[in-house]
């Protein structure tokens, strides 16, 4: 039987977070066993390897700026933005960010608060998922950020050897949402809800494709731990 939508309504995805924010950085660690920093750390090197034209970065749905912080630490000349819809994920992530160059706000990721081509290089880690409208949400990092400059979305996939992939799909919706729910006792079911979230979202393919139908160039998807997560890396074409 099919998995119903997930609801990704504002006041849905705004409260979910917010109400796990405490939970969120250790969670992470917790049921990655400690792979979301190596995939963040090889998102930020690769990000910054790609870019070559000057301005800050842009972060978007940043969460508590872990991304950001990747981002920061491995290079301290250009500054570092970061945007999230929730306010409780933000007030952590300034506590995490206060002795660096890198400035958080709570913003919509469909309707960012930034001027067009204001930054040399937009990313989203786990974030692009969770965005009402995949599109539209892909279109404003791209109006925000320079011609020549580079948008990258890191995102969970799906691995594709078979035995992986049932393991895999075992763990995300039975032994995640328990151990998630039993440490936030959510009423959102967040940790129901990410799993979800994740098998009901574009495949590698199927994001590259859609990258490309809304001008971006030299499309390149890099699997990481056997196909669980890509990157995707981007260009926006440069001026004629």
């Amino acid at each position: 039987m099919p998995s119903r939508k997930v609801d990704k309504s504002p006041e849905k995805i705004r409260r979910m977070f917010g109400n796990i924010a405490p939970w969120y950085d250790f969670l992470n660690r917790f049921l990655s066993l400690g792979f979301d920093v190596s995939w963040r750390r090889r998102c930020a090197k690769r990000l910054l390897t790609a870019t070559s034209v000057d301005g800050p970065i842009l972060d978007v749905c940043t969460g508590t700026a872990d991304l950001a912080l990747a981002l920061w630490k491995r290079q301290r000349t250009r500054k570092v933005f970061g945007v999230d819809f929730s306010p409780e994920m933000i007030e952590i992530g300034k506590r995490k960010t206060r002795h660096t160059d890198i400035e958080l706000s709570v913003g919509d990721a469909l309707n960012l608060p930034f001027d067009d081509a204001t930054f040399a290089a937009v990313c989203v880690a786990f974030g692009l998922r969770n965005v009402g409208d995949t599109d539209r949400g892909l279109a404003e990092m791209i109006r925000v950020c320079k011609p020549g400059g580079v948008v990258a979305v890191l995102e969970f996939s799906m691995p594709t050897l078979p035995i992986l992939s049932g393991l895999y799909r075992f763990y995300f919706r039975t032994v995640l949402p328990r151990i998630g729910q039993w440490f936030t006792k959510n009423r959102d079911d967040a940790y129901t809800y990410l799993p979800e979230s994740v098998l009901q979202f574009d495949d590698p393919q199927r994001l590259t494709e859609r990258m490309q139908s809304l001008g971006l160039v030299d499309v390149r998807s890099l699997p990481m731990t056997f196909g669980t997560v890509t990157l995707h890396l981007a260009y926006i074409a440069a001026l004629p």
